[in-house]
């Protein structure tokens, strides 16, 4: 059976470039790369307030959605970084919707 992209091609305009890390370290402490890539996404942002005893503090974050699995050879995908409109920001999830028979439908990276 074909299941329907959820997230189809002609909504993945935007840029960006990933890089997904292991959730393991190398030898010298440092991450070890699985994913780099420059890919297309649809990409929306949010923004929320933290108010803290001593002041309020805005938290910009934002959801990329890919057509598919980015990154097929990773089961779970649990940080990293993106580059999106020349801005770093960190993995704070990712999520690997599937369809019934096990493919993955869509990824989702959610972006702090």
């Amino acid at each position: 059976m074909v299941w329907p992209d959820l997230v189809p091609d002609f909504m993945c305009t935007t840029d960006i470039h990933v890089r997904i890390d292991s959730e393991e370290l190398g030898e010298e402490g440092q991450p070890i790369h699985l994913v780099d890539a420059d890919l297309k996404c649809n990409y929306q942002d949010k923004a929320k307030r933290i108010f803290t005893s001593e002041q309020k503090i805005v938290q910009i974050t934002g959801s990329a959605l890919f057509r598919g699995d980015i990154a097929p050879d990773v089961p779970v995908i649990s940080g990293g970084k993106a580059t999106i409109f020349g801005v770093d920001r960190r993995i704070a999830s990712g999520e690997k919707a599937r369809n019934p028979d096990g493919t993955v439908n869509y990824t989702r990276l959610e972006l702090i």
